[in-house]
């Protein structure tokens, strides 16, 4: 059987442009890239969560890909989301199984009253806004969530010169244990892993830095030409480009009245 041929840098790129980059399905880097999954398995964690709560709310869902995975939904289920075409993707997966998808601002309130969830989640949220989780947390009630630890693929940032981004959603461990003691909820596990990302060819990271926009603000392939070009002789001559990212996982509560 012969080996397929080695695709050119152009190719590369125009498949990587053309790629749709709506929702939080990664799947189109499937055989591309890798990147390890933390020990604790979120999906997993989350889905036995939902399935003792009585009203649930999941925080910046993207396109619905992860909450879909869970085996059940409380009584009361909603998600949030921003981005238009994310929150119609979501919609389309959540709606029969009866999750109501609001689309929501990238500013606080939450359109939802106090005390409105005995649980709350969210996997990779861009904002953490820990005051209205705490407002919308029933007494008792808990907030489970993955968040992005701090220099997530920093080595891709460097590569590209990228400035100092903006703090993101997440911190170190410490920095969120703080910030959720800070509005009165009481952490009950925090834990952090730094995990092995690979991209095997360039097109990867294109479609990587299109969809993951924060990690080199401002990136298009015309404004990076020349340092994709040689990202490209790089990974064909030495191997697969090697980064690392960082994922938080916390659990909190709010205390019982």
């Amino acid at each position: 059987m012969t080996a397929p041929m080695p695709r050119s840098f152009d190719e590369l790129v125009a498949e990587a442009v053309a790629a749709p980059v709506d929702g939080w399905d990664f799947s189109w880097l499937d055989g591309r890239a890798t990147e390890e999954r933390p020990s604790w398995g979120y999906q997993r964690l989350m889905s036995h969560r939902l399935a003792a709560a009585t009203a649930g709310l999941d925080l910046q869902t993207g396109g619905g890909e992860v909450l879909a995975g869970a085996e059940a939904f409380p009584p009361a289920m909603a998600a949030t989301e921003s981005w238009p075409p994310n929150a119609a993707r979501a919609t389309q997966l959540l709606h029969p199984r009866g999750v109501v998808v609001v689309v929501t601002p990238d500013h606080p309130p939450l359109p939802f009253a106090d005390e409105a969830f005995d649980l709350v989640t969210s996997r990779h949220p861009i904002v953490v806004w820990w005051s209205e989780i705490a407002r919308v947390l029933k007494p008792g009630g808990g907030y489970l969530a993955q968040h992005i630890g701090p220099g997530t693929v920093g080595e891709l940032a460097d590569y590209f010169d990228a400035p100092p981004a903006a703090r993101h959603a997440a911190s170190d461990v410490a920095g969120q244990v703080a910030e959720a003691r800070a509005v009165g909820l009481h952490p009950v596990d925090a834990r952090m892993e730094r995990l092995r990302v690979e991209f095997f060819d360039v097109g990867s990271v294109i479609y990587f830095l299109r969809k993951v926009i924060w990690i080199v603000p401002g990136f298009t392939v015309e404004g990076h030409l020349d340092r994709l070009r040689e990202l490209h002789e790089l990974i064909e001559a030495r191997g697969p480009f090697v980064a690392h990212a960082t994922r938080v996982l916390i659990e909190a509560r709010k205390p019982a009245r």
